[in-house]
């Protein structure tokens, strides 16, 4: 079976730019680096993304590229033993992380409709708690789905099996080249708008003003690494992926810089549309801006659905503009997950694309119906943290070991050099082998620490158990499982396509 390609450069980095460029990056980065030193923090975040995020990102690529394959397949040549971790990536992220990011996209849809009339009303926390998720006293308790949630949800699954549906040219490419441009745009209007308004200096104040002292704390530095870890979709399975439709003469190096720096810098600027309105909020409520500053979905659906009521013109049209932005970030990185477990399925049982499709959007929405239910919210709070803190940061540690060590980091980074225009040199082997894996080793155990010395989120501990220890379990059961089916001999033999020797412009 031939495999799909890109039809150009520039389609390929829209789709993986819009793979990392995600909801995260407006709504969590800003209040890391605000939390961290405010512009002092970019200074390790500039480093962590140096020392770890083009390291990993030129890894991802350059196994993808060299194998010739999705996730599974890449690790799969690389040793059959090794193949369970190429599943489990696509798989924990398609069957767990997608499960509820798709919920929170369909948020976002209900929240661009109601921005028309401002129907959250004054009261936002209560709509949004009470009103919209209708949320139960505890996450015992499931209540009843909730229908505009279903629906929305519904939505968002049917619009992304429509995009991954067809050929990756003309599905995810064509997609992503009118997403990413259209999202730059958004923000940029949002970024102005809000930079006009009064207190906006105060609130851009407070995201940039450097804390030097705070450079010294680890916990920074732990921080700073692992938003760049987080944001730039490692350990997902997807850029490999991605990386595997390339033709063999394709600049992984520059790629990778390009794709890393376009990221970080969106994350940036995106902090400037959040602090801005959020300092005219705080001097419209006469309070300081530590007092309305929020991460998460606290902030897109209750802090700023109030400060978009606050705003003196227009407020709709900012409202609409902000959830449409939050919508096509998310729709940009959600079939990119769709895309990392399709192509793994393609690859290994040899099946017809738009059948794959089918079923595994069908099995996403059914598996997202779970968190439309009125405990969904301590559902999501659950699975996120646990997939998100451990198994991304131990699928990444992993990717680096058995590449750094078992493939050994030299041979994939002479298949690099071969192919890039931009070189890289031993320095790289040694971040891939020692630093990087470092880091994510303090990451994890750190993580596990805070784990033991107090359960997360205030839930009992049978309910981290089951739903958050058991999503990762389950996950990578079915991960092995499906690595043990047998592969067409074929498949395994080589790591190039002889066709395709054009680089693309």
């Amino acid at each position: 079976m031939k495999r799909d390609k890109w039809s150009s450069q520039a389609g390929f980095l829209m789709a993986a730019i819009g793979s990392a460029v995600g909801l995260g990056n407006i709504w969590r980065f800003s209040y890391i680096a605000y939390e961290n030193g405010g512009g002092a923090f970019l200074v390790p975040y500039f480093v962590a993304l140096l020392t770890a995020g083009i390291p990993l990102m030129i890894l991802e690529y350059g196994l993808g590229h060299k194998k010739h394959g999705s996730s599974a397949l890449s690790f799969a040549k690389v040793g059959r033993k090794y193949e369970w971790l190429g599943w489990w990536m696509p798989i924990f992220v398609m069957f767990g992380i997608m499960f509820y990011y798709s919920v929170i996209i369909g948020w976002c849809v209900n929240y661009a409709i109601y921005s028309v009339n401002l129907k959250w009303g004054a009261n936002t926390e209560e709509f949004f708690l009470k009103s919209f998720l209708g949320l139960s006293s505890h996450v015992g308790e499931m209540g009843g789905l909730r229908l505009n949630i279903l629906c929305s949800t519904a939505f968002i699954w049917g619009v992304m099996w429509l995009i991954c549906y067809r050929k990756i040219s003309h599905g995810i490419e064509r997609a992503c080249k009118i997403f990413m441009p259209l999202l730059f745009v958004l923000t940029l209007i949002l970024i102005i708008w809000g930079c006009t308004l009064d207190g906006a200096a105060e609130g851009l104040k407070w995201y940039l003003k450097p804390d030097w002292s705070k450079i010294a704390d680890w916990k920074v530095w732990v921080a700073a690494y692992g938003q760049i870890f987080f944001t730039l979709s490692l350990g997902f399975g997807i850029m490999i992926t991605y990386a595997s439709y390339l033709p063999k003469k394709s600049d992984l190096v520059q790629n990778a810089i390009i794709t890393c720096v376009t990221n970080c810098l969106y994350s940036f600027l995106a902090g400037f549309a959040v602090f801005s309105v959020l300092g005219y909020m705080a001097q419209q409520k006469g309070v300081p801006i530590n007092e309305v500053v929020k991460s998460g979905p606290t902030l897109a659906f209750v802090v700023y659905p109030e400060a978009i009521s606050r705003l003196p013109f227009l407020n709709n049209v900012f409202g609409l503009i902000f959830f449409i932005t939050l919508v096509i970030a998310g729709l940009s990185s959600g079939i990119s997950i769709i895309e990392a477990v399709t192509s793994a399925f393609i690859d290994k049982f040899e099946l017809e694309r738009k059948k794959t499709v089918n079923i595994i959007c069908l099995a996403g929405f059914l598996g997202s119906i779970v968190f439309t239910a009125q405990n969904g919210l301590y559902l999501l709070d659950i699975v996120d943290h646990f997939l998100n803190q451990y198994g991304l940061v131990l699928a990444g540690l992993l990717e680096c070991i058995i590449i750094g060590w078992i493939l050994k980091a030299k041979v994939l980074r002479e298949h690099v050099n071969a192919v890039s225009k931009r070189k890289i040199n031993r320095i790289w082997d040694i971040f891939i082998k020692y630093i990087t894996p470092a880091v994510l080793l303090s990451i994890l155990i750190n993580e596990l620490k805070n784990e033991f010395t107090k359960p997360y989120g205030g839930y009992g501990l049978k309910f981290l158990l089951f739903i958050g220890v058991g999503w990762v379990v389950v996950t990578l059961i079915i991960a092995v499982v499906v690595s043990i089916s047998p592969w067409n001999p074929e498949k395994l033999k080589y790591d190039h396509r002889p066709e395709e020797d054009d680089l693309m412009v």
